[in-house]
């Protein structure tokens, strides 16, 4: 994620040194599965100082709340990769490079936000909520229990936050790709408050570790992926896709698979592994429905046929 969204980064500030963070981030994440640890480690930190910096540029260019928040998530990558890099035996730093994911997608729906009128202190109380987080996971590199409670109580007050204030629940009424959008934002919000709760439930002791892990990984980030992936994938790419309703397919299997996983395979490995086959076939088919979905476009606009999104 940290590559994909270095790529995103680096299109936009328009700058050949703010590629080498989605280069060092990927390299970074080839040498962890070959299992070279160390110089993993060095890539994704080195990685991180580049984004740090690209960010800071996008602030300088446009100084807003969101573009600082997106800031403040780099710095939590940052954070995360250094842990990583002096302590790899333990896990402080996977609440940092969580914290990293939820900032930078908090930013990215507050930066929506300002298309609806928001409430007095709305925005004040996603910025102690993001506060709260960040010193969660600070504080779970001194003591698992305390930083595990205060990071789980975070994210579901951020899932509440984001139900509340997000357009995504007036767009949810619109029609194509809009409800398309709105319908995986709003699932995806309902897994980051399973996540909070299961987070809060594997901190006091309770075998919820891989219930948190994943309801936040893949309930949500991944929700949040699928949400927006056919807005950013042809501003990168320079691709158009045909929306069409076979996009929910993935998103389906995607949300079936968690309720299976987290569900009865809460207490039955089998079922668990089944839940675990299913997460990866609708990544898989949503990998699929975006190659389609660029193909068909191509072969409508080639045609001549009216290229309007249906649904």
């Amino acid at each position: 994620m940290g590559t994909v969204i270095g790529i995103e980064r680096a299109v936009a500030v328009k700058r050949h040194a703010a590629w080498l963070a989605p280069v060092a981030s990927g390299w970074g994440g080839l040498c962890l599965l070959a299992g070279l640890t160390t110089a993993g480690a060095w890539l994704l930190a080195v990685a991180a100082v580049v984004f740090v910096g690209v960010n800071v540029v996008v602030v300088h260019r446009q100084r807003a709340a969101h573009t600082v928040l997106l800031l403040a998530s780099a710095l939590a990558w940052l954070t995360g990769s250094l842990l990583f890099l002096l302590r790899p035996e333990d896990m402080s730093s996977v609440p940092w490079w969580f914290a990293f994911l939820v900032m930078t997608i908090a930013a990215e729906r507050l930066e929506m936000t300002r298309l609806m009128r928001r409430r007095p202190g709305a925005q004040v109380s996603l910025w102690l909520l993001l506060g709260a987080l960040a010193a969660g996971a600070a504080l779970s590199a001194f003591s698992v229990r305390a930083g595990g409670v205060l990071y789980g109580l975070s994210l579901f007050c951020l899932a509440l936050w984001l139900g509340i204030f997000d357009i995504a629940r007036r767009t949810v009424l619109a029609q194509g790709l809009a409800r398309f959008m709105a319908v995986c934002l709003l699932g995806g919000y309902a897994w980051l408050a399973v996540a909070g709760w299961a987070w809060i439930g594997a901190a006091l002791g309770l075998p919820l570790r891989d219930a948190a892990l994943h309801a936040l990984g893949l309930g949500f980030i991944v929700s949040m992926m699928m949400g927006h992936a056919p807005v950013i994938l042809p501003a990168i790419a320079r691709i158009k896709l045909q929306f069409g309703s076979l996009f929910y397919v993935p998103l389906a299997v995607l949300h079936l698979s968690l309720i299976v996983r987290l569900g009865i395979g809460l207490n039955d490995f089998a079922w668990r592994g089944t839940g675990a086959l299913l997460n990866a076939v609708a990544i898989a088919l949503f990998a699929a429905v975006m190659v389609g979905a660029a193909v068909l476009w191509q072969a409508r606009h080639r045609s001549g046929a009216p290229k309007q999104d249906r649904s």
